[in-house]
């Protein structure tokens, strides 16, 4: 049988231009069940993990999820905040204040995995009368795990609609140098506050080797934004370094692993460390809980002194300004 189409809306005006602006996303509440849901979605995704479902899907739901999900709430409640998870809360006052900049489009937030989701944030967007559509994910660097997925959730649900917009893709924003601008500016607003730690180490999300062997340009975007941002602060060849954190089971992932080398630089007695994480646009466990909290532990169990994370840029005015200007260049040539 051929796929059934579903209806469009009757639209009563002129086609609309929308920007979707989309993060990885957050379960519901700090309690096992909601991130055992959350957990659920994202790791089954292919793109994710990718191995064979007979094989994955058996270790995902009868090893990993039981095993994880309590642990991995009480990470989360040791970060939540009052409106909810510090990634949803951020993003949707990021999302809030590109909207501000950009007054002429339509802003709407979604998150790749759990509420919002993509598809009922499109849906929406197509009963306003959306014909037009700019997807920003909010990963600066491009990965085929976050960027490609956002787009693979796009399409698969406008796939299944009577009219289809026209569509534009953001796949990553790591030289931009409004984005630099503003990656800059916070390193040092916190030296200016706290002073330079021995070292500053630029600290991103891991991915597995094989990502990097099969074509995924992460790594390189990723050393090529840091060794950006430390030509513009002056730093020597010794005064900075780039490590990859969060890995996730027993294959090799890209290194040098930021917990290991904590460890190391704890070890030979550093006091203190500066850390940034420029690979999340805003704050979330992978840097409140992880970084500020878990790996400062392991550099101070090491030997080490005060471990300094850097906020990463939220809803700041340079990171919305720098936001706003990827998103002007490429909407130019549509009507808004």
């Amino acid at each position: 049988m051929g796929q059934t189409f579903r209806d469009s809306p009757k639209a009563t005006g002129p086609g609309r231009t929308a920007v979707l602006v989309v993060n990885l996303g957050t379960p519901d509440a700090a309690t096992p069940a909601a991130v055992r849901r959350y957990l659920g979605e994202f790791l089954h995704d292919y793109r994710v993990v990718e191995l064979t479902r007979w094989l994955w899907c058996p270790i995902l739901h009868g090893i990993i999820l039981p095993l994880r999900s309590r642990r991995v709430a009480r990470n989360y409640a040791s970060v939540w905040m009052a409106d909810g998870s510090p990634l949803l809360v951020l993003t949707k006052r990021l999302a809030q204040a590109l909207q501000h900049a950009l007054p002429d489009v339509p802003v709407r937030m979604a998150m790749r995995y759990g509420n919002p989701s993509i598809a009922s944030v499109l849906r929406t967007l197509e009963a306003e009368g959306m014909t037009r559509l700019l997807v920003l994910p909010l990963y600066p660097q491009y990965s085929a795990s976050t960027s490609a997925t956002v787009l693979d959730a796009v399409n698969r649900e406008i796939s299944t609609w009577r009219r289809v917009p026209e569509l534009r893709f953001i796949a990553d924003y790591h030289d931009d140098s409004g984005w630099l601008d503003a990656m800059e500016a916070r390193i040092r607003a916190h030296w200016d506050l706290k002073g330079r730690g021995d070292k500053l180490m630029f600290s991103f999300h891991g991915l597995p080797q094989r990502f990097e062997r099969a074509g995924d340009p992460y790594p390189r975007q990723c050393e090529a934004g840091a060794a950006a941002l430390a030509a513009r602060l002056g730093l020597t060849a010794d005064e900075w370094l780039l490590t990859y954190q969060s890995r996730f089971g027993r294959e090799a992932w890209l290194q040098p692993y930021t917990d290991k080398t904590l460890e190391a630089l704890g070890k030979q007695g550093l006091k203190t460390i500066d850390v940034v994480c420029p690979g999340f646009a805003v704050d979330c466990l992978e840097t409140l809980e992880e970084i500020a909290g878990e790996n400062a532990e392991v550099f101070r169990h090491a030997g080490g002194g005060e471990l300094r994370y850097i906020s990463a840029l939220n809803d700041e005015p340079g990171h919305v300004a720098a936001l706003a200007g990827v998103t002007r260049r490429h909407l130019l040539g549509w009507p808004h």
